[in-house]
């Protein structure tokens, strides 16, 4: 009898301990958060502290870019690692072939054991996935930022998607290791709704920042907003660019300068807050120690930047967002890291904490080297490309593509089919000119550099289809 009760019972504790080695996942998307709106990415005015804490005991990527500056086509690359010339998603209607979509990270984790969750915007295509998912809270396009809740009651969409978190944390199949994503709606700017110029956070923070005065970018004089060549500024039909527009709206005068910061600021607190009681609910289900957090953003954003607002274009408000990773089966002390990682890279990353394969189709790299100091070779340059076509619409925004390395950046601005029919090309060193307010494109003593590195964006252009 002893001895039958052994061999029941061993083979449920192996597998009870197989299981437990799976860790669990959570993967936080923000949209539209530039790099530096942390604290713990040099920012002393936003708070942050649960961030920060996921920063001071996780890794914390300093130079972490996309490859694609829109939310639906850097999503697209979010979900498949692939650049946006390989899985050609280039607007906000194209769904996912069902042949793609099944190798994208969520499908994958799905038909390898875990049970997965979607809170908030998904982004990309008109058709919900939810058929990749246990747990659907997702919604179409861009959602609002106030909705009703089950007694009628309005409620914030981040603190909703709190609320739906706990609820996925109580609920799930205890059963299986879980990965659960939210995707916030924070700190987008509500289009076409004026109040806190379309940055709607949650009344309960309607003080916050009132004392602070925030001070203006240091390239957000109108003069290097003129420095752009008149194609860039409007197009053949008279019709402006967006991202002007945009600025007009929300920061070109000091009072709505202010009133935008700080709104968007208390966006960004808000997802900090829903971070704390997500971990708090993981603490009290004793589930921190085998989880992973992943927290990132689908492209930066343009605060008046360059007399710009939004994403888009080549200038590092936008390309470049804050990423961490935190493991709480193994802490960490402040472990930084300034390798060159991308959006591209979150997939295989998801994967491989997952020890799920990752396909062949996916063309970044697992961050989980760089987060436990064991880094092997690693990229020095990427391309980036943003080919949205905005021709026949209301708006304009000029196509773009370059090439990214840590110290230079080359962008070149085009209309049309043709990238190498550009209009305008900036060069900057980044290291000695990280807001980029110095041209270098015309400079003699550039002009190598420039064809070298405008052969290799060539190269990559073509080998990453």
């Amino acid at each position: 009898m002893i001895m039958i009760i052994g061999l029941l019972v061993l083979p449920l504790v192996s597998f009870k301990k197989k299981q437990e080695q799976k860790p669990n996942i959570i993967f936080l998307l923000a949209d539209d958060l530039r790099y530096n709106s942390l604290g713990s990415m040099g920012n002393s005015i936003v708070k942050t502290p649960n961030l920060d804490r996921l920063a001071s005991q996780g890794t914390l990527f300093k130079n972490a870019f996309v490859t694609t500056s829109i939310c639906s086509i850097s999503r697209a690359s979010i979900f498949s690692g692939q650049n946006a010339a390989r899985h050609r998603i280039l607007d906000f209607k194209t769904d996912f072939t069902d042949s793609v979509r099944m190798n994208n990270f969520p499908a994958l984790l799905k038909r390898n054991g875990y049970y997965t969750g979607f809170i908030g915007k998904y982004g990309v295509g008109t058709h919900l996935p939810d058929i990749d998912y246990d747990y659907w809270k997702g919604f179409p396009g861009q959602g609002v930022y106030f909705y009703k809740d089950a007694a009628g009651k309005s409620i914030h969409s981040t603190d909703m998607m709190g609320d739906q978190a706990v609820e996925f944390l109580k609920t799930r199949d205890k059963s299986k290791p879980f990965c659960l994503q939210v995707s916030f709606k924070a700190p987008h700017v509500e289009d076409n709704n004026p109040l806190h110029n379309g940055y709607l956070y949650s009344p309960f923070y309607e003080n916050y920042y009132n004392q602070e005065t925030i001070p203006p970018p240091p390239a957000g004089d109108n003069k290097f907003y003129l420095a752009f060549p008149e194609t860039f500024r409007v197009n053949a039909k008279g019709i402006p660019n967006e991202a002007r527009v945009r600025w007009e709206q929300r920061f070109s005068t000091p009072g709505k300068y202010q009133e935008s910061i700080k709104s968007y600021y208390r966006l960004v607190t808000g997802i900090d807050d829903a971070l704390k009681r997500i971990v708090d609910e993981l603490v009290k289900k004793g589930l921190e120690k085998n989880t992973v957090i992943i927290f990132s953003s689908d492209n930066g954003y343009a605060l008046g930047d360059h007399g710009l607002e939004g994403k888009w274009f080549g200038q590092n408000e936008s390309i470049r967002v804050p990423t961490i990773i935190y493991d709480g089966r193994s802490l960490q002390d402040q472990h930084n890291n300034d390798q060159l990682v991308l959006n591209i890279d979150l997939a295989p990353t998801i994967l491989d904490y997952a020890g799920v394969p990752v396909p062949a189709s996916m063309q970044g790299s697992s961050l989980r080297p760089l987060a436990v100091g064991k880094a092997p070779f690693w990229r020095t340059e990427f391309y980036y490309e943003h080919q949205y076509d905005t021709e026949g619409s209301k708006v304009y925004l000029p196509k773009s593509e370059g090439l990214v390395k840590l110290k230079y950046k080359y962008m070149r601005y085009f209309n049309g089919k043709d990238p190498d029919n550009f209009f305008y090309e900036e060069l900057y060193d980044q290291l000695l000119d990280p807001f980029e307010v110095h041209n270098l494109s015309n400079s003699p003593g550039m002009s190598v550099l420039k064809d070298q590195m405008i052969q290799t964006m060539k190269r990559m252009r073509r080998e990453l289809k």
